[in-house]
């Protein structure tokens, strides 16, 4: 089973509808952040905060986000990793999302605390992005090539805004191979997940996405296999969201079950059918000079 085809227009239109519900519902069960994504728990005791941190600091690692870089953020967000490198890094971030409700949030947070200088929201696809080549020093995708029907098109626009020797960062949910997607992309549980809850996703395996990244003559660095510490980070969301039912169904009325369904059956799949990773590349045929042991 595959799942359905659909055009980039009606994907971002799908997702929309999702991300533009208020951010007073996530901020009651995401975190100080307000990031969507996996954390990265450095111990058994750290809190879902604490493990944010710690997750945002790993991309910047794998961004070699140095004082002053300019950094497009793909799919902000609420501008998560877009305030922390401008806040601990002085970093010069665009920030990009199609949703309207999520750019305004992104804007006025950034114009209250002193940072509209530092983070420039567009409200676009990056589908319509028109930007000289070789514009920024790093590029990230944080958990959203998911949400995009041609990745190997966003991969290349995101080889093309790179300077040389400029770093990616991506991180996604993916099948955990070929088969699996095969198997499992147009499963009910699946196409629930994804279409119900997000409008649109597709998670393909990670070997499409490596594929994908190559062919752009990016080079890549490293791989990082994540998915133990989305299952806690999701744990975690799950007591959260168990915690703030009445806030919740105060926003969006019966909104808690709908979350609960969803966060129950992604988190019933890791390593069975899905895993989470991250992978660093840099725009260079020759790798990066630098070896880790």
């Amino acid at each position: 089973m595959t799942p359905p085809a659909i055009s980039c227009v009606e994907a971002v239109v799908a997702t929309n509808r999702h991300y533009d519900l208020p951010p007073e519902l996530f901020a009651a069960f995401l975190g100080r952040r307000l990031k969507y994504t996996c954390g990265l728990y450095p111990d058994g005791a750290a809190t879902l905060d604490e493990a944010q941190e710690a997750k945002l600091a790993f991309i910047a690692r794998c961004l070699r986000a140095g004082d002053g870089a300019s950094v497009l953020d793909i799919g902000t967000g609420w501008g998560s990793l877009a305030f922390f490198l401008a806040e601990r890094f002085d970093c010069r971030v665009t920030a990009l999302t199609p949703s309207p409700v999520q750019a305004g949030y992104v804007r006025d947070r950034a114009a209250a605390a002193g940072l509209g200088q530092r983070i420039q929201v567009m409200e676009q696809s990056v589908y319509d992005l028109e930007l000289p080549p070789a514009s920024f020093d790093a590029v990230a995708l944080v958990g959203v090539i998911e949400h995009m029907p041609d990745h190997r098109r966003v991969l290349s626009t995101a080889a093309t805004l790179l300077r040389r020797h400029g770093r990616l960062y991506l991180s996604a949910s993916c099948f955990r191979c070929q088969a699996a997607f095969g198997d499992y992309a147009g499963s009910p549980g699946s196409r629930h997940v994804l279409e119900t809850i997000f409008g649109y996703g597709t998670l393909r395996p990670l070997s499409a996405l490596i594929e994908a990244a190559e062919d752009t003559g990016l080079s890549v660095t490293s791989i990082t296999d994540l998915t133990p510490n989305y299952h806690r980070t999701i744990e975690d969301w799950l007591a959260a969201v168990r915690a703030a039912r009445e806030r919740i169904d105060a926003i969006v009325p019966g909104y808690t079950d709908e979350l609960i369904r969803y966060l129950e059956a992604t988190n019933a799949g890791w390593g069975h059918t899905a895993k989470h990773y991250a992978f660093g590349a840099v725009r260079s045929r020759w790798g990066y000079p630098e070896v880790s042991l």
